[in-house]
């Protein structure tokens, strides 16, 4: 079974050219050398009351990527070591500048199938195969505060990289800190290390320093396309953020990460949105079956989050029942019915990203952006292709939301309502999209649709809620249950549905504002 760890952390080594010492020698107990170099001492440093020696381990880790590199470009390491405490797999991903989560399995002779599904955006099917060898000998010092706790621990590396015929070798220095220290502790550190010759080394992993200095180091990523400025350079810089999204969200939707799902259905959905709303810039020929697979997708990802969405909002609106109202076990059922369904559900987001035309999807997105099937409008500037696509999303818009204010209230309407939505949505992303190009002009507009569709997402979430609420009903009047509960929170859904509908065509005033689209134009 696979264990998390967020690591952070920051690399030094040492600027003289030849590795002697520069600054101060290290005078304090349990002070290592590294080979020759001498740290500061650090006692007195921010909280640091004491260093202690931990002694020195030898360590030998293998890492593993595709032949073209992929987990390196995308600052992804995968390695498989023995030696020290830790010994076993260990995958690292990046969360932030210095920070990562370390993913570790057993040790064992092929990659482990639970690391191997966290990489599976990037890799495909692509085969991993050893790259790179190194070997470290790690001299550890702890770095304790006055009640002789573990702040951080500070490791001082005498690296050999082996790759094929090539080597290298260095020294670095790491400093990690404990669960819960203040990453403050970092910078005080930095200070101390730069008084005495140390910088901050400019690999982000021993890994990318191997490849660099045997000449491996990952090509950057060759992204053709029109001049910059123009209505394609644009659009295809917004998709490939969107698709960047999508492959770094995969592996936290696996590992069930809070909010992964929403974040990545929402770069689906931008992306379709895009292929939809641009299409004067690529030809939809190729834009539509991949937006075809995209809805899919959303769909398939949607079920886990709509359910989250459900049933929290069930939950809230359970709550605010006084408990005199509450009759019958409708907490135990709501929590069973929830249980059950998110089963479900997260078997089924699974099911998605284990499936042959998931990955197929991906590899289609990639190939879109490394040969974009442009058409002619792509070459033009900008602020002149833009607008065109912006403002008929909003006119798209607007017709829904008239068709459905036009509609008596009732199931019909709901429908309607729910396709305006959606078109808020389009509109939404679309003049987001736009926004680099067109700046605060776009920003209005899309801030203007944001509220339709806030207001029109708070209505379909009373529609659903009413369908569960109804079913809910009926299972606890099979069980022999009182239902008088599941009947009040049905009726307060109506009530705020018939609100939101009152309150529609005021949102809907301000954001029609002529003023929005005279801006585009």
């Amino acid at each position: 079974m696979a264990d998390t760890k967020r690591e952070i952390e920051r690399k030094f080594e040492f600027t003289h050219a030849d590795g002697g010492p520069d600054g101060p020698p290290q005078d304090g107990p349990g002070a290592g050398t590294g080979g020759g170099h001498r740290l500061p001492d650090l006692t007195g440093t921010a909280g640091i009351a004491s260093v202690s020696g931990r002694g020195t381990v030898q360590l030998d880790a293998v890492y593993y990527d595709t032949p073209g590199h992929r987990l390196a470009a995308d600052g992804v390491t995968l390695r498989r070591r023995t030696g020290g405490e830790d010994a076993g797999w260990h995958l690292k991903l990046p969360v932030a500048p210095g920070v990562r989560d370390e993913i570790r399995a057993p040790l064992g002779d092929t990659v482990p199938e639970e690391l191997a599904a966290l990489l599976r955006s990037r890799v495909r099917d692509e085969p991993l195969r050893p790259r790179v060898r190194l070997l470290s000998s790690r001299e550890v010092v702890h770095l304790l505060d006055a009640a002789g706790a573990l702040l951080a621990e500070l490791s001082t590396d005498t690296v050999l990289a082996e790759r094929g015929g090539a080597a290298a070798d260095w020294t670095e220095v790491e400093v990690e800190l404990a669960d819960g220290t203040d990453p403050a502790l970092l910078d005080a550190v930095e200070d101390t290390f730069r008084t005495a010759g140390l910088r901050v080394s400019d690999a982000p992993s021993k890994l990318a320093r191997a490849l660099a200095e045997t000449g491996a180091a990952p090509a950057a990523p060759d992204r053709p396309g029109p001049a910059d400025g123009s209505a394609g350079a644009h659009v295809l810089a917004y998709l490939r953020t969107q698709y960047e999204a999508l492959v770094t969200l995969d592996p936290a939707v696996r590992r069930d990460l809070p909010d992964a799902v929403h974040q990545m259905r929402v770069a689906t959905r931008r992306l379709r949105s895009a292929f939809k709303s641009y299409r004067a810039v690529l030809d939809r020929e190729v834009t539509d079956p991949l937006g075809e697979q995209l809805r899919r997708l959303a769909a398939e990802l949607g079920a886990d989050r709509d359910q989250e969405v459900l049933a929290g909002r069930l939950r809230e609106r359970l709550d605010a029942v006084p408990a005199a109202l509450r009759l019958g076990p409708v907490g135990d059922r709501l929590l069973v019915w929830d249980t059950g369904r998110r089963h479900e559900t997260r078997l089924q987001a699974l099911a998605a990203l284990d499936a042959g035309w998931y990955t197929a999807l991906l590899d289609g997105v990639e190939a879109l952006l490394a040969d974009p099937p442009l058409r002619k409008a792509a070459a033009r500037p900008a602020d002149s292709v833009l607008p065109k696509a912006v403002l008929h999303d909003d006119a798209r818009l607007a017709g829904r939301v008239g068709t459905a204010l036009a509609m008596e209230p009732g199931h019909e309407r709901d429908l309607a309502l729910h396709g305006a939505r959606k078109a808020a949505k389009r509109a939404r992303y679309a003049a987001e999209a736009a926004r680099p190009a067109l700046g605060k002009p776009a920003k209005r507009l899309a801030k203007a649709a944001k509220s339709v569709q806030s207001l029109l997402g708070d209505h379909q979430d009373s529609v659903v809620s009413r369908e569960a609420l109804f079913a809910l009903a009926v299972r606890a009047q099979d069980a022999g249950e009182a239902t008088f509960t599941w009947g009040l929170l049905h009726a307060r859904e109506e009530a705020f549905a018939e609100r939101l509908e009152r309150e529609l065509p005021h949102v809907w005033a301000k954001a029609a504002d002529p003023r929005l689209r005279a801006a585009l134009k």
